[in-house]
């Protein structure tokens, strides 16, 4: 994740792609009123007013501070506010009490980012094309990082207004037409020695390097999403009462946080209602299921027979399919029924839900954290957390990769993370 020199660099495409990734985090805010801006429902959601400021501030820490001599900050004390867990930066404001935050207020957030907005354009429409070059790739890292917090403000907002009694919506969506989802059927991939990792000289995160070779044997990955229909039916055959189906951890998270259902899912009158961005509404039994842990997924899998697929099972699966899907452009905000396909093969592999395979989240061979604070981005993390891949309906579309590792811990329910089941040839 180290800035490396880029050769030719036209640095008003930077210009652009910083103002359109910008001003879409904005967008994304519109239909929030000031009072949505500073919940904070649980540790692991941060306020909307902390993903506005902390996204600025990555911007002034790692490029502003280091490389505008003359740049000025905002507010020192911003520096400790909204630093995440970048410990070689300095100290910063606990976690779990990003909610007390009432100042500075909404407005003055803004105002804070419209000032790293100006200042970050002023460099990047300078003359100065050589620095611009040697700060591309750093530029792209806080772009991306960007685009990470446009789907955790989808993500925390969801649950914050969960919670609320009133189930209000993010947003009123359109009602959309039931259909039924097509039929699963099985697709063989052959097995053998195979490439996985980024290799080459576009984007990437550093967890994603090197390419490296894996050894597969052969295997078959279900052709679409598990719907809610099929969870349906695990759970009537007593899925959440039968320990046999679970993980150790998995069934003591069921016997401590009484999970019964998937996360959102409520019952009344013997009808089953789900939260939506959109609000509460009936359950379409042909979407795909969403908001499970990594410990319900593996244990619908045990319970159909079949298993969660291996991250390198899932990016040798999905090599050579269009990039296209259900994403956060699409503003369904919810994953999608399975579109019908003559042409065979697998689908939805991009977008609707984040997939649960069953890697550790681990380094790949050869693996080395970038030096310097920026180095904490993603290897500090390789412990205890799970592989997801694929993005999601809230995932903007220019974020995602075959190569891309998502992690999360095992009983993580608020993302929007599913499952598609693979099988031993």
């Amino acid at each position: 994740m180290a800035t490396t020199i880029a050769k030719g660099v036209d640095a008003s495409v930077y210009a652009r792609r910083y103002a359109d990734v910008r001003s879409f985090t904005e967008r994304l805010c519109e239909p929030l009123a000031t009072e949505d801006y500073v919940v904070q429902s649980m540790e692991d959601v941060s306020p909307t007013k902390w993903h506005i400021a902390h996204t600025s501030w990555f911007f002034e820490t790692f490029i502003l501070k280091p490389y505008q001599p003359d740049y000025v900050e905002a507010n020192p004390a911003y520096a400790f506010l909204f630093n995440s867990y970048y410990t070689q930066v300095g100290a910063r404001h606990c976690r779990d009490r990003r909610g007390y935050l009432s100042r500075p207020t909404v407005a003055e957030v803004f105002a804070y980012r419209q000032h790293v907005d100006t200042a970050m354009q002023d460099l990047l429409e300078s003359d100065d094309e050589t620095l611009v070059g040697r700060l591309a790739r750093l530029i792209e890292v806080g772009l991306h990082h960007e685009q990470q917090h446009q789907e955790l403000i989808l993500t925390d907002i969801k649950h914050v207004l969960s919670v609320n009694p009133l189930r209000p919506a993010y947003r009123t969506s359109d009602a959309v037409a039931v259909k039924l989802a097509t039929a699963q059927n099985w697709v063989e991939i052959p097995g053998g020695i195979h490439w996985i990792g980024h290799e080459g000289e576009d984007f990437s995160f550093d967890n994603e390097r090197p390419q490296h070779r894996v050894f597969l044997e052969p295997f078959a990955l279900a052709s679409r999403l598990v719907t809610n229909e099929e969870y349906l039916e695990f759970m009537d055959d007593g899925g959440y009462a039968r320990p046999e189906l679970w993980l150790s951890l998995g069934w003591q998270a069921v016997e401590e946080n009484g999970w019964s259902e998937p996360f959102y899912w409520e019952k009344k009158n013997g009808w089953w209602s789900v939260f939506t961005l959109g609000g509460m509404r009936p359950l379409d039994t042909a979407e795909p299921v969403v908001h499970l842990s990594y410990f319900e997924a593996d244990a619908f899998a045990r319970w159909a027979g079949a298993r969660l697929p291996t991250e390198a099972e899932w990016e040798v699966s999905v090599a050579g399919i269009s990039r296209a899907g259900n994403f956060v452009e699409t503003e369904l905000l919810q994953p999608a029924v399975a579109a019908d396909s003559e042409r065979g093969g697998l689908q939805q592999v991009y977008g609707d839900v984040w997939e649960w395979t069953q890697s550790q989240y681990l380094p790949y061979p050869g693996y080395r954290p970038p030096t310097g604070a920026l180095g904490e981005y993603n290897g500090k993390f390789m412990c205890n957390q799970l592989v997801l891949r694929g993005g999601s309906c809230a995932t903007p579309a220019t974020h995602i990769r075959p190569t891309y590792r998502n992690f999360f811990p095992p009983d993580a329910t608020w993302q929007f993370s599913g499952v598609r089941l693979a099988r031993d040839a």
